[in-house]
């Protein structure tokens, strides 16, 4: 007699299937996200999501909120595991303007709702704000979402005035490629949003593709002599040896004056928990210069 055994796939729809079922008490939807800045502002909303994508990476680039261990990783986030996402037993999903094209296999899984945070042109602080009272909102959060967008205003606030003294230089925020060439975050860029509202001007005026624009020459930076630059994490493996040693990286007028701002990592294409960590971690750095350019 032959016996016929469902394939992968079934099998593993068959034992999701039968996980779906939730206890009648249970208060919160389970959600999962394929999106960075969407899990930012679940966890800085006090929601462990039960699946989200890179999770190892994301720790390292966006190092806050902390994830728990409880999440499942589903891996790269333009491919992400279904499979994984299937066992997750997620009933929504979120998204983003980024993962469009996944969305016809998402939806098989469970409804999605998706966000447009980065669009060209457009500063993206007010879309993250909108999609954290949207989160808030439909998980039962709203209290929580309101008061950190107040806490948020708050924060840049005070880092503002602290920064007064600083005003008059301009910041260009950039990721080193190599050591020729950077990328560099525009006016509609997390990061040039930021300083607008620390009272800092970006010192990149150029037009950008979704908040940055890259290969940039290392020549470019010669246009912007009075500027702090901001280099953020990553930085390739060598490239700040070999800068060190570059008789153009040396005579530029920002190296030569000290006004390099090595900072810890962030992620850029955030929502506001992105926003937050960028300008703490720049004011510090700024004002531990204050001694040294008054």
């Amino acid at each position: 007699m032959t016996t016929t055994f469902p394939r992968r796939r079934e099998a593993l729809a068959i034992l999701a299937a039968a996980a779906f079922a939730r206890p009648a008490h249970a208060a919160e939807p389970r959600v999962a996200t394929v999106d960075w800045s969407v899990l930012e502002t679940l966890l800085a909303l006090g929601i462990a999501p039960v699946a989200a994508p890179e999770l190892l990476q994301f720790r390292e680039v966006a190092v806050e909120p902390a994830v728990p261990g409880t999440v499942t990783d589903l891996g790269l986030r333009g491919t992400v595991n279904f499979e994984l996402l299937l066992l997750s037993r997620p009933e929504l999903i979120y998204s983003s303007s980024f993962y469009v094209s996944s969305e016809p296999r998402l939806t098989r899984i469970a409804p999605v709702e998706r966000f447009s945070i980065y669009a060209p042109g457009r500063p993206p602080y007010e879309p993250a704000a909108v999609m954290m009272r949207s989160i808030g909102t439909r998980l039962g959060k709203s209290s929580e979402a309101e008061r950190y967008i107040a806490e948020t205003e708050a924060e840049f606030a005070s880092l503002r005035e602290q920064l007064k003294p600083h005003a008059a230089r301009p910041v260009i925020p950039i990721n080193l490629g190599d050591a020729r060439h950077f990328r560099v975050f525009g006016a509609d860029s997390m990061f040039g949003e930021v300083l607008k509202r620390l009272g800092l001007a970006n010192a990149w005026t150029d037009d950008t593709s979704y908040s940055a624009m890259a290969p940039v020459g290392l020549e470019a930076l010669a246009r912007t002599p009075k500027a702090w630059i901001a280099v953020i994490p990553p930085v390739p493996p060598g490239a700040l040896e070999v800068l060190s040693a570059s008789a153009f990286w040396n005579a530029l007028p920002n190296l030569r004056q000290g006004r390099l701002l090595q900072l810890a990592s962030i992620n850029p294409y955030g929502g506001l928990p992105a926003a937050r960590r960028f300008a703490r971690l720049l004011t510090e750095a700024l004002l531990a210069q204050a001694p040294a350019h008054g």
